[in-house]
């Protein structure tokens, strides 16, 4: 009835009864999988995964010294210290990384897993979606910044002052020597030449922008990912429940939703940065605690909607569960709305990060594209690239992340296409 895989067929009720019974006969508790907590393939992949990860975080949390890298020490517990120091697995992850990882493995588990299984369906979103050549080229664009922030930090050194260095042009650019300390480049005619030591220059502080700015795309990437999931978790089951269980439940969480959305999140991150201290752990768990208002009530919208259609009220008369319901027809038909919903967020979360990094307010060891944009404005004027290279690609990777929405709009969601056609 909904188009789903997973649906009991008659070949199934016959090969257990016999003879072929009608569908008001059938004995959902011998059809349908079991509650919410089954061992889905989804969830096997996330504990194969995901487990090993989590018990790394907390070797990490609770064994792992403040002045040890996390892989040395783990190499020296396990007798591993001579093949991890031949693979140069020196690796120091913080909370954030286990976290961005665990993230990732959600991802895989519950949309990349789908998708490879369901692969007919795929390959028409995947057609339906081609069709939009600016979201094809958007995609590309992010797997290259998704690329760039996982891989890029064990391939690129953190960015270090060297003030010798300081003011190197990109290549194929040059600056007058009165703004240099010291030329990298070859000097020519009173002006300073970059080289490919410094593709794309250096800050007034000597700090490579090239590194600068792949190490802002991990950034950007964590708040991309353990943002949205958060936000995913807390917004698909808070508006999931409400619209299905309606009356005075869904007018209270309905009206605890609205505080949320009205909270002024800005106001409080502050607060808990004078109180605890600046950090990107910190902004992600706050303004995702506060960013799932939006989500939650465009999911209890859809969800209502697909409560009241008829193939739901046949599925509840012939007697299936509750969790059944919603997890197996509620939420796949609402997957469309969810996914856009949390595509077309993602770029405020980037933007308020990038902000709060311009005006100074945040943890300055961890290197993003705002910071970048903030120490690059008072020279704008003689080294302009400090600023347009964090600044185009942020602006190219909230671009993208809006042409990829809609696009995912126009390739899973049928009715949109009928509007567009219209």
């Amino acid at each position: 009835m909904t188009g789903n895989d997973e649906s009991i067929g008659a070949d199934d009720v016959r090969a257990t009864s016999g003879s072929a019974r009608r569908f008001d006969e059938i004995d959902w508790d011998d059809y349908e999988e079991p509650g919410l907590f089954s061992v889905t393939p989804s969830l096997k992949i996330t504990l194969l995964a995901g487990l090993p990860i989590v018990l790394l975080g907390l070797y990490d949390e609770f064994v792992v010294g403040d002045r040890e890298a996390t892989f040395v020490r783990l190499g020296s517990d396990l007798g591993l210290s001579g093949p991890f120091e031949t693979l140069g697995v020196d690796f120091d992850p913080g909370s954030l990384d286990f976290l961005f990882m665990f993230t990732i493995v959600l991802f895989i588990a519950y949309v990349g897993y789908p998708l490879y299984r369901n692969g007919r369906m795929t390959r028409y979103y995947w057609r339906e979606f081609k069709r939009n050549r600016p979201a094809v080229i958007s995609l590309v664009w992010l797997g290259l910044i998704f690329v760039g922030g996982v891989l890029g930090p064990f391939l690129i050194a953190m960015p270090e002052q060297d003030l010798a260095a300081a003011y190197q042009p990109p290549v194929f650019a040059s600056i007058d020597l009165v703004h240099t300390t010291g030329c990298v480049g070859e000097i020519r005619d009173g002006r300073c030449y970059g080289t490919w030591e410094h593709p794309l220059g250096t800050s007034r502080g000597g700090q490579d922008v090239f590194a600068s700015v792949v190490h802002g795309m991990t950034v950007t990437m964590q708040i991309a990912f353990i943002t949205t999931t958060i936000v995913a978790i807390i917004g698909i089951t808070f508006g999931t429940v409400s619209a299905y269980l309606g009356g005075w439940a869904d007018e209270i969480m309905m009206r605890f939703t609205d505080i949320v959305l009205s909270f002024p999140t800005f106001v409080f991150f502050l607060l808990i940065l004078y109180i605890y201290g600046a950090g990107l752990g910190m902004f992600i768990l706050v303004f995702a605690a506060f960013g799932w208002g939006a989500t939650a009530r465009y999911v209890r919208s859809k969800a209502l909607s697909i409560s009241e259609e008829e193939f739901i009220k046949a599925i509840r008369i012939s007697g299936a569960s509750t969790p059944t319901i919603v997890r197996r027809h509620v939420i796949p038909n609402t997957a469309s709305s969810i996914i856009t919903q949390l595509t077309l967020i993602v770029p405020g979360f980037l933007l308020a990060e990038a902000q709060l990094a311009f005006l100074g307010i945040g943890d300055t060891a961890v290197p993003t594209w705002g910071q970048l944009i903030s120490a690059g404005r008072t020279s704008i004027d003689f080294a302009p690239w400090i600023v347009l290279a964090p600044g185009f690609t942020l602006f190219l990777t909230i671009l993208a992340f809006n042409f990829l929405g809609d696009a995912i709009l126009d390739a899973i969601n049928p009715e949109a296409e009928a509007e567009t056609d219209r």
